[in-house]
């Protein structure tokens, strides 16, 4: 069974080629990743990774319009599409980004001219009903009427698109976690870690970009509301953070809010393993909530219970594995943070379910086992 992935996020060794690489060494699985040659990701420029000892054939494709202002990455497509589709005569296409971008609408148009037999799979995180602006809506509506199944990140995906007229086969396959990069800490490194951090006492932490719609401010708001011995970590940077340090200032517990800055993914797995909580706060906007949480499952691999908002398919990711408490409520959060504080073997217990969770559902194998299982299921 011949397989085109098409993806920007395979650009990276940790972001999407594990999934890859596992989807490669399926039996019965000729997997061909179609990469960009070109990225902007989060305003920084990205190349492809090179990955060693693929189990892949993998394309590093021209990209034309990889950024366009407004329209962000959106507008992205490969010229040698119709070529890489002639040669390659895949039996199924896994449109690895969201329906609206203009590469998807290209893949669906050259495909049903091109190799009519292949099944179009589409993938989408989008969880909150907004009309795109012109052309992304009629691009988004032409992909829905031309994909044979519609994976979502979460049932709220799945709902959403539903809502915008798509009727064909869908199931929920969530992100992954790498559990042989992200994994509990042995009591030894565990201890050397917190020295290196200077993590003293209780200590609950945040991992991602630091912008409002995180929630982060609820976590500041919240930390005169705990016992001194409660400290929070952010790692990460952006533009909210001189406004988080200010207010920490002026409530008073600037020593206790420390700031790490950005961390490479091969740095976090001993950092979030060495907090004593995760917290994603994360708050619904307009026009974002939050789509997954990858964090979630990161710290579930380390056995770091999670404290997340009740914001979009946060309480689906975490599950039993943590606390969820109503997004922009610091009060509620303070409590929820004190509940674990002051309860150690509840802390424990819900830290070892997220384990289980990350290994049984949520590692780069089972996602590829499920992807495979949809493979063959539409092109029987």
């Amino acid at each position: 069974m011949k397989i085109l992935l098409i993806s920007h996020g395979c650009q990276s060794l940790t972001e999407g080629l594990p999934k890859a690489q596992c989807l490669g060494e399926t039996p019965g699985i000729d997997l061909q990743v179609l990469v960009p040659d070109r990225w902007n990701f989060y305003g920084a420029p990205r190349a492809p990774e090179t990955p060693q000892n693929p189990s892949y054939r993998r394309k590093i494709g021209r990209v034309m319009w990889p950024w366009l202002g407004p329209a962000q990455s959106y507008g992205h497509w490969y010229p040698e599409m119709a070529r890489l589709l002639r040669r390659f005569q895949p039996d199924i296409i896994d449109i690895w980004e969201e329906p609206w971008s203009l590469v998807s609408a290209q893949t669906c148009f050259l495909a049903r001219r091109l190799v009519p037999h292949a099944k179009i799979i589409a993938e989408t995180e989008q969880n909150i009903d907004k009309t795109l602006p012109p052309p992304f809506e009629n691009i988004r509506k032409y992909t829905l009427n031309n994909v044979d199944f519609l994976v979502g990140r979460s049932q709220e995906a799945i709902d959403h698109v539903r809502r915008k007229g798509y009727q064909g086969a869908s199931r929920v396959v969530p992100n992954a976690v790498d559990i042989e990069m992200f994994g509990p800490l042995p009591p030894q490194k565990m201890k050397q870690t917190r020295q290196e951090l200077g993590f003293e006492g209780f200590v609950a932490g945040y991992v991602g970009r630091l912008v409002p719609e995180k929630g982060l401010m609820e976590m500041i708001e919240a930390l005169p509301l705990l016992p001194p011995a409660i400290h929070f970590a952010f790692i990460g940077e952006g533009a909210q953070e001189t406004e988080l340090k200010a207010r920490a200032a002026q409530l008073g517990v600037a020593s206790r809010a420390k700031f790490l800055g950005a961390r490479p993914m091969t740095e976090l797995p001993p950092i979030v393993g060495a907090l004593d909580a995760l917290i994603l706060p994360s708050r619904t906007t307009a026009t974002w909530k939050e789509q997954f949480g990858r964090v979630i499952i990161e710290a579930g691999a380390c056995g770091v219970p999670v404290i997340g908002s009740d914001s979009g398919a946060i309480p689906e990711v975490v599950g039993d594995a943590g606390l969820i408490f109503p997004e922009g409520d610091a009060s509620a959060l303070a409590g929820a943070v004190l509940q674990l504080h002051a309860d150690s073997g509840l802390a424990r217990r819900i830290g070892q379910i997220g384990l289980r969770r990350a290994r049984e559902r949520f590692s780069w194998q089972q996602v590829a086992r499920q992807m495979t299982e949809i493979y063959r299921e539409i092109a029987a």
